[in-house]
């Protein structure tokens, strides 16, 4: 069987666009300078020990510096973040943290307000398509609260927890979600 490849990338590319993901900001640093881009590729690989993974593309200035550095940071955003979000996004180096509040955390650039903060070791670089993955050793995790910034169906969002006792199934027949939040939660 024979698949075309721009069939198959664009069909791929929508499925993705269904799977809501959390918006991260990885950061590193060279030579005393600041450096980070928006990264939805990111999670957790291992409790024991504690290892999450990022995946970069194999052009990013950013991959640049980690292999050098062999450390990254992940400030996990909140949903009060989406300039931060779309700013680290952009092309740059540096410049991307000029008017922007951020502290040294174990030597990594930590964005101010992220509700979720990890510093990382680099163990591993792994080859995946395009991009590169990386596999990080966990030296500090802290979690503030708040709720989360995602990317769903390539808008900015936010996670609402639904209950499992009143979860309801994608052909429910709720013609919306306002609609199904007054019934599940009395509200609206």
């Amino acid at each position: 069987m024979t698949v075309d490849d721009e069939a198959l990338r664009a069909g791929f590319r929508k499925a993705m666009a269904d799977v809501a993901t959390a918006v991260t900001v990885v950061t590193s640093h060279l030579d005393g300078a600041p450096y980070g881009t928006t990264v939805s590729a990111f999670a957790s690989l291992s409790m024991t020990p504690p290892m999450v993974m990022v995946a970069l593309d194999r052009s990013s200035g950013l991959l640049r510096v980690i292999r050098e550095s062999w450390c990254f940071g992940v400030s996990i955003l909140g949903r009060h973040q989406v300039g931060l979000g779309l700013a680290f996004a952009r092309k740059g180096g540096t410049e991307k943290f000029d008017g922007v509040a951020w502290s040294s955390d174990n030597g990594l650039p930590r964005l101010a307000g992220a509700p979720g903060w990890i510093a990382c070791e680099a163990a591993e670089f792994v080859e995946g398509g395009d991009h590169i993955v990386i596999f990080g050793r966990v030296l500090a995790a802290e979690a503030l609260g708040g709720r989360p910034l995602t990317y769903h169906a390539r808008t900015f969002g936010t996670h609402r927890p639904t209950p499992v006792a009143v979860a309801a199934p994608a052909d429910d027949g709720w013609d919306d979600d306002a609609e199904f939040m007054r019934v599940a939660y009395g509200v609206g």
